[in-house]
């Protein structure tokens, strides 16, 4: 089985440990561009610009999500040693699927905020397409979803963290060491 596309018994493929990296430094970004936006006066050049780098982030993430859970299926998940506990298993399943749901949910919301406000969404280079028709309303509504399921964002983030820390450095399992290239022992 090939080790960069197929996740093996002993760890992660080298894809799906790129993709979780790479998506990480994109999210970080997305967040960033948002909160840096805030610096700058409404109907600013730079304010836009932050805004549209952040819509070109979340469209980024919300792509390779598809990649990544493509590349999730691929061979078998990899053992933790020692073992969890079936509540520890069944809270990582939750905290991970609740991460995918954010990815996925995050940047439509996004999108279609953006399409009710009557604007576009730069994906590097083009524009893509408004999902629905123009609603000051609908765009209100879909911010008011979009902008508290971020903030949950940092929670789970920071959770996900939190655990793989405490997995390394508490419990002394390899949880950590399949994700991060110079810990992998394969």
């Amino acid at each position: 089985m090939n080790k960069k596309l197929n996740n093996t018994e002993v760890g992660y493929s080298s894809l799906a440990v790129a993709l979780h990296w790479l998506m990480l430094l994109l999210i970080v970004a997305a967040y960033a561009t948002m909160n840096l936006k805030g610096m700058y006066p409404r109907g600013s050049h730079a304010r836009e610009v932050m805004a549209e780098w952040h819509y070109m982030l979340g469209m980024t993430v919300f792509l390779l999500v598809w990649v990544r859970l493509v590349a999730r299926t691929r061979g078998t998940a990899p053992e933790v040693n020692p073992p969890l506990s079936t509540s520890q298993i069944a809270l990582s399943k939750f905290v991970h699927w609740a991460l995918y749901a954010l990815m996925i949910c995050l940047p439509i919301f996004g999108w279609l905020t953006v399409s009710a406000k009557g604007g576009v969404i730069p994906f590097w280079g083009i524009h893509l397409p408004a999902l629905i028709d123009k609603d000051k309303d609908l765009s209100m509504l879909f911010k008011n979803i979009h902008e508290p399921v971020a903030t949950l964002g940092y929670f789970l983030i920071g959770l996900h963290a939190a655990a793989a820390l405490f997995h390394h450095y508490f419990k002394c399992d390899n949880t950590l060491s399949l994700m991060v290239p110079r810990l992998r022992r394969d």
